[in-house]
This record gives structure tokens, C-alpha cells and sequence, in this order.
């Protein structure tokens, strides 16, 4: 590990953040001299941001804890183009109302992490200056700054055309629009610094060039390590779907849940890239093991749901989970969905209840998961496929409680 001099790049050194640098001892040193003001770009694709965003999201929250000035950057403008990085195929069109839609939601969520109100942080959006291009201008003023010959070797794009998969002319220009997003943030707001992942070091490195080319000044670059499970899996996505960061899209519970079910090998590493807990502490949780490792898991959900969702709400969450397994308990916190009253006076078929609760992904799914034993109906085990749920199921506080497994419960609620 690289003995920095900087709080900022100690802080993520020591916290697992850090992949490459372009320049590490140059930007130490700009780091220590005085604040420096750095950026990440986040393009609107959905109406949220999921988990695999966090990583990106606490980097900046310590450059702004380590005296530093970050620079959220709202893609309102790349969006519109999609960053093929990687990508197998182009990502859908979206038009200026979606976009504009989407970034509503994704701006709520970095208030919880950032200080936009007291000046220490920027939201700043790239449609302010590329939706006004004028292109014959922009191709050359910048465009005449970049190879094709170069262009065509970064992976990002030899794996693409190494597959044999189209890359049309619109995705090819988004490096070049990140790049200038770059030098546009350095003539405003004096920013040096570019950070994100690691498919983006090219995309990044060509953003330094142009700095170099344009306004003969010197960027840096920072990429942290695209993280899987040790299981591999893709982190921020479930066999269920992503798992969002805004609550109206998945409840604080479901969210605490997810990382409650944390790997074992994953919990140091994720209490240092996703948790404010002092490396201290976390190298005692870190050290638990056997069944005790379960507690380590409960304080990281716990932890991490309260940056997002709030400290009222990860406790809340963490109590709910405690009387379920525990207890045996229904708790109201529970994920609920609604059925008609009169659908459940006919009855309803558990396999259709199932999925309706997204407990399953289709009736075939949940009839495995009655053969394996694993779908019970208030905390009894069903047997039959062809159980069918009724008014008589309902238990004192009005619901029927789903569960599949012991892990995964949804209250159905009569209206």
C-alpha cells in the first residue's frame, strides 16, 4: 500500500477504493498543497441509482469529509447518447422528459451523502453545456484533439467489435463528450480530478489528454475496482432485480435484508468501501467469525441502510428482521402487497400468490420452491401446489404472511 500524505487518498487507500491512479505522488501532492474540487459522472438511465453505485458515491462523500470539494455530475446530457463501455449492445433512446425524470430521483438520493445547501459540495448536470453544442464548432474546436486510431484500442471498445457487435457512430462520440465534460468542469469550477470505475480509465485518460491539449492543464485520474460478491455476483443486483437506493422503489427492509445476506468473505471489505464506521471497529467485526460473524453482517446492513434510508429507518428494519426470525412474529415493516378482498373470498392459489408477492418469478418457479419445501404461509409449511388461500387464512392483525425460505417474508393484505 502506497504511503500517501494526502487524508483523501489515505482514506481510500486504506478503505479498498483505489484501483489505479494516473499520477499518484502528483495528485498526493495537489491534495495536500490546498482542496482540490474532483467529479463523477452518473447518467440517467433509471429512476434511481442501485447499490452497484455506492462505491462511487461514498468516494465522493470522503472527498468531501477530507476537505475537498466533489462535483456530482448529472449525465442530462450523455444520457441521451449512452456510454457504450463495455456494453453488448446500445442502450435504449431516452427522451429529454425521461431523462429529466429520472435525474429527479437520482438527485434525492446524493443529498443523504453530500452537502449541496453549505457550498462544500456542486450537483452540476453536462446537459447545461451539451445540449447547446453548436456541432460543426464542437468538432473543431475538440474533436480535432482525438485519435480514432487511438479510440479503437481502448478495451472498452475492442471488446465490443470484437464480438462483432455494432457500435454506431453516437456511441462511438461518448468518450469524446465525457472528455470535454472534463475540461468544461476545469474552466468552471476548477476541477482536476475524474474518478470512477475501472471500465472508465480510458474513457478518463482521454478527458486528461484533452485538459493537456485544450487549456494546458494538468487532470488526474482515480478508478476504483469493479466489485463482485466473492461468489462473483455482480454487486447491486439480485435474481429479483437491482436493488435501488430510492425507497419507493425498494422498500428500507428489503434493502437491509440484502446486505444482511452478505457473504462471509464480504463483510470486512464492504464495512470499509460502504460504511463511516472507524477502521478500528471494523477490524474487530472484521476478526469475528463462526456464528458471530452473523452479528458483523446485522450492523453492516444496519449501517449502510442508515446512509441511504435514514437511522430511524435501517433500526426499524433491523427490529423487523429480529422479531421474523427470532420471534417467529409478523411485523408490520414487512414488505405488504394489496388483493382485492373478494379475490380472496373466492380463494387464491398460493403458486399465484407467490408471484404476485415477487416471492417467485412465475408459477413454475414457486412450484419448485413448494416441492423443496420451502414456501410456508403464517409460518406453516405447504405441501400442496394447489393450496389456495382464503379469508380464513388471515391472522389477528388482518394479513397473511408469504414467506419463501427464512429469509424472504411478504405480508398480503386485504382491501
Amino acid at each position: 500500500m502506497t504511503a500517501f500524505k494526502s487524508d483523501f487518498l489515505r482514506v481510500l487507500s486504506e478503505r479498498g477504493f483505489v484501483h489505479q491512479i494516473s499520477d499518484a505522488e502528483g495528485l498526493d501532492a495537489a491534495c495536500v498543497a490546498g482542496p482540490i474540487t474532483a467529479y463523477i459522472g452518473f447518467d440517467a438511465t433509471a429512476p434511481s441509482l442501485h447499490a452497484g453505485s455506492l462505491i462511487q458515491i461514498m468516494m465522493l462523500h470522503w472527498l468531501q469529509e477530507t476537505g475537498h470539494r466533489p462535483i456530482a455530475l448529472m449525465g442530462g446530457g450523455t444520457t441521451m447518447i449512452g456510454d457504450p463501455s463495455f456494453k453488448d449492445e446500445a442502450r435504449k433512446l431516452l427522451t429529454v422528459e425521461d431523462i429529466d425524470a429520472n435525474l429527479a430521483g437520482i438527485k434525492r438520493v446524493f443529498a443523504k451523502f453530500l452537502d449541496f445547501d453549505g457550498g462544500r459540495s456542486i450537483m452540476a448536470n453536462n446537459a447545461d453545456w451539451l445540449r447547446s453544442l453548436n456541432y460543426v464548432e464542437f468538432l473543431r474546436d475538440v474533436g480535432r484533439h482525438f485519435s480514432v486510431n487511438r479510440m479503437l484500442s481502448f478495451d472498452s471498445v475492442k471488446l465490443r467489435l470484437d464480438r462483432e457487435q455494432s457500435l454506431s457512430f453516437l456511441e462511438f462520440n461518448y468518450m469524446i463528450l465525457q472528455a470535454y465534460d472534463f475540461v468544461e468542469l476545469y474552466r468552471r469550477h476548477g476541477c482536476i480530478l475524474q474518478m470512477g470505475g475501472s471500465d472508465q480509465w480510458g474513457n478518463i485518460v482521454n478527458g486528461i489528454d484533452l485538459g493537456h491539449r485544450m487549456e494546458d492543464a494538468q487532470f488526474y485520474c482515480l478508478t476504483t475496482p469493479l466489485l463482485t460478491t466473492s461468489s462473483g455476483a455482480k454487486m447491486g443486483k439480485t435474481a429479483s432485480g437491482a436493488v435501488w437506493l430510492e425507497p419507493d422503489l425498494l422498500a428500507p427492509y428489503d434493502y437491509w435484508q440484502y446486505w444482511r445476506n452478505t457473504e462471509d468473505a464480504d463483510v470486512g471489505r464492504f464495512l470499509k468501501l460502504y460504511t463511516k464506521l472507524p477502521m478500528t471497529e471494523i477490524a474487530r467485526l472484521e476478526a469475528l467469525g463462526g456464528a458471530e460473524i452473523n452479528d458483523a453482517k446485522k450492523i453492516l446492513a444496519t449501517e449502510i441502510t442508515s446512509l441511504v434510508h435514514g437511522r430511524p429507518a435501517a433500526e426499524a428494519a433491523a427490529e423487523t428482521a429480529r422479531k421474523t426470525f427470532e420471534e417467529g412474529a409478523h411485523a408490520a415493516d414487512l414488505p405488504s402487497i394489496e388483493v382485492p378482498r373478494g379475490e380472496l373470498a373466492e380463494g387464491l392459489g398460493v403458486l399465484a400468490a407467490f408471484v404476485r408477492a415477487g416471492l417467485a418469478a412465475s408459477n413454475g418457479e414457486a412450484r419448485r420452491l413448494v416441492t423443496g419445501g420451502a414456501v410456508k404461509v403464517n409460518d406453516l409449511a405447504v405441501a400442496d401446489e394447489k393450496r389456495r388461500l382464503s379469508l380464513d387464512d388471515l391472522t389477528a392483525d388482518g394479513t397473511i404472511k408469504l414467506s419463501s425460505g427464512k429469509k424472504k417474508h411478504v405480508l398480503l393484505k386485504p382491501v
